[in-house]
């Protein structure tokens, strides 16, 4: 009976109106997303559907080349070969699927593949989406960029050269392409390298549990990258208010751990929190460039 009124308010609330939610600048985070009214625990603040993502390459043919969402048996597939779960997806992806099924990809994902690269696969298919007109060439600007080092930014330029060379050798004219310059190209991989959240889908049913739990032992339980607006204003913390789900595709649910008061700022953790305060520290500085001065790490936690 608690569950139930508990999913009742939940439902209620999201109905009232708009998020509870605002982005404002914080006292030592840069920008921050905050509560506008009191929060019980289990809300859905929010859902945010992705800017740009793309599927693990070793799951390219198992999951939904537009929203990742997993293939349960037969699936529509494209002529390209590409997976799709419904006519609505493949209709969203259409544009951006054309330009990508008419270029030789060899080199490229040779490229990526012999190094382990998955950021570029997310930039290529931005590339498509601004050649398509889906989305405009400086949509990630807003996000807050990664600093990059030298040896970064060597592989960048290499990846940039097999990018662009696939667009021309594929006969797109100049005029498509002009906003592709290795210029762009780093300041979209900056972005996302700093940005992209790993999409690992939470299962729908039992069968769907067993069969997730089987495929994580044989490869990366990932099914794909993205890279969101809002949710990536989110700031880190080791002991969370708020966690980030996605429950069948690549649409983020942003749900409150706890009660969270009015005001309050909003955070989720970027890492796992299983992990003591000296690993978590290390991954923090390496992957995202700051230490952690949260409650938990003050504390020794």
């Amino acid at each position: 009976m608690f569950l139930r009124r508990r999913l009742l308010s939940t439902a209620a609330a999201a109905a009232r109106g708009p998020p509870p939610i605002r982005v404002d600048v914080t006292e030592s985070a840069g920008r921050g997303v905050f509560a506008t009214r009191p929060v019980p625990a289990g809300e859905l603040l929010h859902s945010a559907q992705p800017l740009v993502c793309h599927p693990s390459p070793s799951l390219l043919n198992e999951v939904c080349y537009s929203c990742l969402r997993r293939k349960p048996g037969e699936g529509r597939v494209s002529s390209g070969g590409s997976y799709f779960c419904s006519d609505a997806c493949r209709d969203h992806a259409k544009g951006f699927h054309d330009v990508e099924k008419n270029a030789d990809w060899s080199s490229f994902d040779d490229h990526c593949s012999s190094r382990g690269l998955k950021y570029p696969y997310m930039a290529k298919r931005l590339a498509c989406m601004v050649i398509s007109g889906a989305a405009n060439a400086d949509c990630l600007n807003i996000l807050q960029p990664a600093r990059l080092h030298q040896g970064t930014l060597i592989e960048m330029v290499e990846e940039f050269e097999l990018l662009e060379s696939t667009f021309r050798k594929a006969g797109f004219q100049e005029k498509v392409t002009t906003f592709l310059t290795k210029e762009w190209y780093i300041n979209v991989l900056a972005r996302i390298r700093i940005n992209a959240f790993r999409i690992e889908l939470v299962a729908s049913s039992y069968e769907d549990l067993l069969s997730s739990a089987a495929a994580s032992v044989l490869c990366d339980a990932s099914v794909g990258n993205a890279v969101y607006m809002l949710p990536s204003f989110y700031n880190h913390d080791c002991d969370p208010n708020t966690h980030i789900v996605w429950l069948e595709n690549v649409d983020a649910k942003l749900k409150a751990l706890r009660d969270i008061e009015e005001g309050e700022e909003l955070r989720i953790c970027y890492i796992d929190t299983s992990m003591d305060v000296n690993a978590r520290q290390k991954i923090l500085a390496d992957g995202f460039g700051f230490e952690c001065q949260c409650l938990r790490c003050l504390s020794g936690d």
